[in-house]
């Protein structure tokens, strides 16, 4: 157990006007499991790599540990997945990696396999393996979760619960509160550390949030009171002082216009007490503007119908046939493991040509609104985005300021974006688009738990028909109407 020091930490990006840290001081534990939350951009995986020694700061950082960032970055892809996990785990023994593999339920044989045969989440896995077996390191975990189905989240959850000491980087609120015991949120103003896991994090920070806010109009009343007093008494000792009719009157109304005037300043001290009190107040809530989405309503009830439809990869089918129906105001979850075959589906609905077995009905006349995984399409700027997708551009970076998007990143291009920056773009296209139905894969990777939960309620607000994939169980939960496991 030791302590990392984070001292006066200032950053910024070359060609930046503005600060990413300012003067950001923490002390950490290295035996805590801490969770890092915060807005998209705020810094999170700057703050790493700014422990890993990857970018230069003002201020200090020291610690008695090692850093280690994951996601690892794999050069030669075609070597030996063991090559690849010992060159992360350093000089160790072989015994202890296969028992953290095994923890993971990877087989060691998998090992012998070139490593760019692995499937996302297996490389998830023997990464993770490999950290957790180096001597004095603290593991840097930066969104582990995003290349893992529901299964694999709540294996690798319960894997790091075992763990003492890492710093992870997730917004997935179930994910987060199976494993971690301190919670480190980068806030507008700087660090705020607080023992145990998100959602007594979030109820705290609800608390004091409503206890700030009932503050704030308070003083804004005293204050409005308090204004009012003083140009009472100003006005007062005005009409005093020009009552005097002689010298034999200056003396007594001399002394009763000071008293007024000495009163009138009492007020306006306490009046800017006042207002420097509620100047302190309000700076961390993080906003979230409801957001509006515009659905049609198709003419028939019944929108996709398939009949024993399993999609197909190089002529094998991917998962069991499956039967069922999308009807209108349905917000089905399409479930399943990596590889089942969930995205594929949606490819299918969306009009995309794929190989498959079975019937396939989509309704005539339909209207779709598809937002892809992948955002490596993304180049340029928004409005060259907004004009190229023909949505209107004024409605699409209103929607991107409601979801904390800062008004400096609207002539910049895309390719600079974070990854949640750059889910947030597709987001939002897709919520300018007037449609039928609404079609999903992984909308929440790298998006924020602040944005995920006003993407959550625009959703029970508006009930538009959507088909959708995602492994945020939290959302899943709050969102799906019916769920159809591949």
């Amino acid at each position: 157990m030791s302590q990392i020091k984070i001292s006066e930490l200032t950053f910024a990006y070359d060609g930046s006007y503005d600060n990413v840290f300012d003067k950001a001081s923490v002390q950490l534990d290295t035996a805590w499991n801490l969770g890092l939350i915060g807005r998209n951009g705020r810094g999170k995986t700057t703050l790493l790599r700014l422990l890993c020694g990857a970018l230069d700061a003002h201020g200090a950082i020291s610690a008695s540990v090692s850093f280690e960032y994951f996601p690892y970055a794999v050069i030669d892809m075609s070597r030996a997945a063991r090559e690849v996990a010992q060159e992360i785990a350093g000089h160790t023994e072989p015994w202890r990696l296969a028992r953290e593999l095994s923890l993971l339920g990877v087989p060691e044989e998998a090992l012998e396999r070139p490593y760019e045969t692995l499937s996302h989440g297996e490389r998830t896995k023997v990464q993770l393996a490999a950290f957790f077996v180096r001597d004095n390191s603290f593991p840097l975990l930066d969104e582990p979760t995003n290349h893992l189905d529901a299964e694999g989240r709540a294996l690798v959850a319960r894997y790091l619960k075992s763990k003492s000491g890492f710093l992870l980087v997730s917004h997935d609120r179930d994910f987060l509160d199976a494993c971690v015991d301190h919670v480190l949120a980068i806030n507008k103003t700087g660090f705020e550390l607080q023992n145990g896991n998100f959602s007594s994090w979030n109820e705290n920070r609800m608390e004091q949030d409503a206890r700030e806010q009932a503050e704030n109009e308070r003083l804004r009343g005293e204050m409005r009171r308090l204004t009012d007093a003083a140009r009472r008494a100003a006005t007062w000792s005005d009409k005093t002082e020009s009552t005097k009719k002689s010298a034999a009157d200056s003396g007594f109304v001399g002394h009763k216009a000071a008293k007024m005037m000495k009163r009138s300043k009492n007020i306006e001290r306490r009046r800017n007490e006042a207002a420097e009190r509620k100047g302190e107040l309000l700076h961390d809530i993080e906003t979230a503007e409801p957001l509006k989405l515009w659905p049609v309503a198709f003419h028939s009830d019944r929108l996709f119908e398939v009949n024993a439809l399993s999609p197909c990869y190089g002529g094998r089918s991917v998962c069991e046939p499956q039967s069922f129906a999308v009807r209108r105001g349905d917000r089905l979850r399409l479930a399943g493991g990596n590889g089942s075959g969930k995205s594929s589906v949606l490819r299918l609905f969306a009009g995309e040509q794929g190989d498959y077995t079975g019937e396939l009905w989509r309704a005539a006349g339909l209207t779709v609104s598809y937002m892809p995984q992948s955002t490596a399409h993304l180049r340029g700027t928004l409005r060259d985005y907004a004009e190229a997708c023909a949505v209107d551009e004024t409605l699409f970076l209103s929607i991107l300021r409601k979801l904390d998007f800062a008004r400096l990143m609207f002539e910049k291009d895309m390719r600079d974006y974070s990854e949640g920056q750059r889910k947030k773009v597709l987001l939002a296209r897709s919520l300018c688009e007037r449609a039928h139905v609404y079609l999903w894969d992984e909308p929440l990777n790298y998006i924020d738990v602040f944005s995920r939960m006003q993407i959550e309620d625009l959703l029970r607000d508006y009930a538009p028909t959507m088909v959708f994939v995602e492994h945020d169980e939290a959302f899943a939960r709050a969102v799906a109407t019916k769920t159809i496991r591949l």
